[in-house]
């Protein structure tokens, strides 16, 4: 009976997230039944949430723990009438269409999560 300790299921976990496969691809990689890696998903995210962290702490703590993140740049843009949108272009070429009226602080986090991931 394989015995992994909880700390290496972690690692495992993270390491699927940052692959961007299904839970069936990575596991089948592993070797691993994908139920338990899912398993394992959920109760490191359940004994989170018990230690009083919200997602958004897990989200910090994930993009804190990478190797150094390079900051982001903002530029203001000004114009005589108000775009109705604006796009944003990552270093990664990820693009968001993001309405003029979208939250600054908002927009702040989503692009420091996306760009920790790039």
């Amino acid at each position: 009976m394989d015995r992994t300790s909880r700390e290496e299921w972690a690692k495992r976990v993270e390491r699927w997230r940052d692959s961007g496969l299904t839970a069936k691809e990575y596991a089948a990689e592993l070797g691993i039944k994908a139920h338990t890696l899912s398993w394992w998903k959920w109760r490191l995210s359940s004994e989170s949430l018990a230690k009083g962290e919200g997602r958004h702490a897990r989200i910090r703590r994930a993009t804190t723990d990478r190797a150094a993140v390079t900051p982001l740049t903002f530029v203001e843009v000004t114009s005589a009438a108000a775009p109705e949108a604006f796009e944003v272009v990552l270093r990664s070429s990820v693009r968001i269409r993001v309405p003029s009226t979208f939250d600054g602080p908002t927009l702040a986090r989503l692009l420091d999560v996306l760009e920790s991931r790039g």
